[in-house]
């Protein structure tokens, strides 16, 4: 199949709008600051020897929005949009489906169980795990319960089955949300307040301390999935011919799920429950270029760190001062996405490979 659109244009369209994002995430709020103040800013922050006393003093309120509020919010939608849709093409590609999304299929509401848990029990939990990283950890617990119970439902001799995986899905996020549901009984009307942000998603709370934990667990997973493209490409054809070319299917199966995991569960843990970035992006992507892991999968990243960085500014802007919660213009859009792709499925005019 010929790409779309060659993938060094797209690799050089993504990278000029996720600066461009990037930028206008920075400048536009409920106080507009002038994009040279912002050049200013980031001069100062990492090239301090070559900014003083060559720059006119920045207001510090304008350096407090940017690089307390701004500049965490713009790194945890990059880091989280890039995760979601990296680990939405690895679970596709390892289900040989379509419909395969870590949201879908229960792993992100199994994560939000676990964080909802130490929002609400945190003292009963803390004594185990220390604080720091009790919510990760949590998040990760509920996320690998969740996968491993869809993988065995809906998995029969290493082949899934789409009806099966989706009721799965079903199930196991009917199952999360009573947990969810429970929890919130149990809470107080802080917690709640809280318990809030998880259900609707949201990037207003990132903050330096939790991304310095965060953000480097989603990249490096993230990275590491990248050395998986080849199995990716290979598990198209079928786990038998994966395993004849001399992939050890199993283990590479077993590491594609963790590592997917661990993305989804860390994310949860600090932008709450977003849905549909890793089933919308893929296919957008998968349009262009076709189901080429060695590009799809990149090419992922950098739309997924796109549409997350563009939403958030959306959301952000739309009902100025306030904001709406990012995961519910998500759904908005990946809902009608995932509606077009039951179509395509039952009129067997999609096809994924």
């Amino acid at each position: 199949m010929k790409p779309l659109i060659p993938p060094r244009q797209l690799y050089l369209c993504l990278s000029l709008m996720l600066l461009t994002a990037a930028i206008a995430a920075l400048c536009i709020g409920a106080m507009t600051i002038p994009v040279t103040d912002i050049f200013k800013l980031l001069q100062a922050l990492f090239l301090p020897d070559s900014a003083a006393g060559s720059t006119p003093e920045v207001s510090q309120i304008h350096r407090y929005v940017v690089v307390d509020i701004r500049l965490p919010r713009l790194v945890c939608a990059v880091v989280v949009g890039m995760g979601l849709a990296a680990a939405g093409v690895a679970t596709q590609g390892l289900f040989r489906n379509p419909l395969a999304d870590p949201s879908l299929i229960g792993v992100s509401n199994g994560a939000a169980v676990g964080a909802v848990s130490v929002i609400v029990m945190g003292p009963a939990i803390t004594q185990y795990i220390p604080a720091a990283i009790a919510l990760p950890v949590m998040a990760f617990i509920g996320g690998i319960i969740a996968t491993m119970a869809v993988v065995a439902i809906a998995t029969k001799n290493g082949q899934s089955d789409t009806a099966l995986l989706l009721l799965a899905g079903v199930a196991i996020n009917a199952v999360a949300g009573s947990g969810i549901g429970l929890l919130s009984y149990m809470a107080d009307d802080n917690q709640l307040r809280d318990l809030t942000f998880w259900s609707m998603g949201s990037l207003a709370k990132a903050q330096w301390s939790e991304l310095i934990i965060a953000a480097p667990i989603i990249f490096f997973a993230t990275v590491a999935l990248l050395s998986y493209r080849k199995v990716l490409n290979a598990l198209l054809m079928g786990e038998a011919v994966a395993a004849h070319i001399g992939h050890d299917v199993k283990r590479c199966k077993r590491h594609i799920i963790i590592l997917s995991t661990v993305i989804v569960a860390t994310s949860v843990s600090i932008s709450g429950v977003i849905f549909f970035v890793g089933l919308v992006v893929p296919h957008l992507i998968r349009l262009c270029v076709g189901s080429d892991h060695q590009k799809l999968l990149p090419l992922s990243m950098l739309l997924g760190a796109v549409i997350m960085l563009s939403c958030d500014l959306l959301a952000r802007s739309l009902v100025s001062p306030a904001e709406l919660p990012i995961g519910l213009l998500m759904s908005l859009v990946g809902g009608p996405f995932f509606i077009v792709l039951l179509i395509q499925q039952r009129q067997n005019r999609f096809k994924f490979a």
